[in-house]
């Protein structure tokens, strides 16, 4: 179970806060406002009313026990670069932070973040892929272009054995795993026969990926 803390609970971070408490970790959660402290007090492990400004008041919450510090401040940009410096003052390693603008994003790259969130670019990107390819259920790019990404495997491929599904694309794409209901296969053999709603798990480069897609729909 990981130590997460949470400062600003907001939309964003609400909802952060509250899945990682649902996955089973301890969520300290901070906010200005005694209102929305309150109203999440009874479902985080613990919730707090701090000026996030005040470098005292951010040292009192003992943050270097956590193994992540959130940053999910909104709308106000100079509250949330404030408490980042002071959470770099105080040592804390690694700090996650929600950026609205590209402005925000070159400050806080050089204050040196561990990682920058723009959630509705994120977002929006996902929402492309996924009208775009809605056989892929969802991915996760791992960075130098290859994304590891799961595709829902279409009723007209039963019986069709991978290497078949794989012929023109080499080695650019590794299948990971063929999840069958219940039942997760790591590293299938190449002459496997799919099922209907089998779902693949391949890691490659996006373009490859795109291509290959269509031939599982």
């Amino acid at each position: 179970m990981g130590q997460f803390a949470v400062i600003g609970l907001g939309r964003f971070g609400s909802a952060a806060s509250l899945e990682l408490m649902r996955m089973g970790h301890s969520v300290l959660g901070v906010d200005t406002s005694g209102k929305v402290v309150d109203q999440y007090a009874d479902q985080l492990t613990r919730a707090v009313i701090a000026d996030v400004t005040d470098r005292a008041a951010l040292e009192e919450l003992g943050l270097d026990n956590y193994d992540v510090v959130l940053v999910g401040i909104g709308e106000d940009v100079q509250a949330s670069l404030v408490c980042v410096v002071h959470l770099k003052s105080l040592g804390i390693k690694t700090i996650w932070v929600k950026a609205s603008s590209h402005a925000q994003h070159l400050i806080l790259s050089k204050l040196g973040v561990e990682r920058i969130i723009h959630p509705e670019e994120e977002m929006g990107m996902r929402v492309a892929q996924a009208l775009s390819y809605p056989m892929v259920n969802d991915y996760i790019s791992i960075g130098n272009g290859e994304f590891v990404v799961e595709i829902d495997v279409s009723g007209r491929l039963e019986g069709v054995p991978l290497s078949e599904v794989l012929r023109d694309v080499g080695e650019t794409i590794h299948v990971l795993a063929v999840k069958r209901k219940t039942q997760v296969t790591v590293h299938p053999a190449t002459d496997m026969p799919l099922q209907p709603k089998d779902v693949l798990v391949l890691l490659g480069q996006l373009s490859a990926l795109k291509n290959i897609a269509p031939k599982l729909a």
